[in-house]
């Protein structure tokens, strides 16, 4: 069996995380979408809020795709938690030049620790190219349309969320 670990702090995920996760399913029998656990980032949503967004949006499109799709959190190092979910991949979603370079030293760094364990990234489609997290979680803040960035469910739960 093929094990992909797709990591991140979705805080929220995206319809740009959800396009990486699609195109991921094609390339595993299962994804363990890892979900950081980074206190020093201060998320907006707690990790079981994280991992309940996940674990709704994904479930629809794991019947659709036939890959098994589990939320996995982890506040180890990624090869640790890529070691402990069995991945034989690591999928990074790209989104501009200045991504690479980062994920250029991570695949350099992962790959001195364990050189079992390959890293694929994946470009995100030109729509979602720009769409972060952080900057979802500005526009939000400042009472923007962030429809267009993520699904329905996760711009109800950014609502409730904000309007505390």
């Amino acid at each position: 069996m093929r094990i992909g670990l797709y990591p991140g702090t979705f805080d929220p995920i995206t319809l740009g995380h959800i396009d990486i996760i699609r195109r991921a399913s094609a390339l595993v029998d299962k994804l363990v979408i890892g979900v950081a656990i980074n206190r020093d980032k201060g998320p907006l949503f707690d990790l079981e809020e994280r991992v309940a967004m996940i674990e709704a949006e994904c479930a629809s499109l794991s019947e659709e795709t036939g890959t098994e799709i589990v939320a996995h959190p982890f506040e180890n190092l990624l090869i640790h938690c890529a070691r402990d979910v069995g991945a034989q991949i690591i999928v990074r979603g790209l989104r501009a030049v200045a991504d690479f370079e980062y994920e250029f030293q991570m695949v350099g760094m992962n790959r001195a620790l364990d050189s079992s364990i390959e890293t694929v990234f994946l470009m995100a489609e030109a729509r979602h190219q720009a769409i972060a997290s952080k900057l979802v979680k500005e526009i939000a803040r400042l009472d923007g349309d962030v429809s267009k960035f993520v699904t329905p469910q996760v711009n109800d739960e950014l609502r409730k969320r904000l309007s505390k």
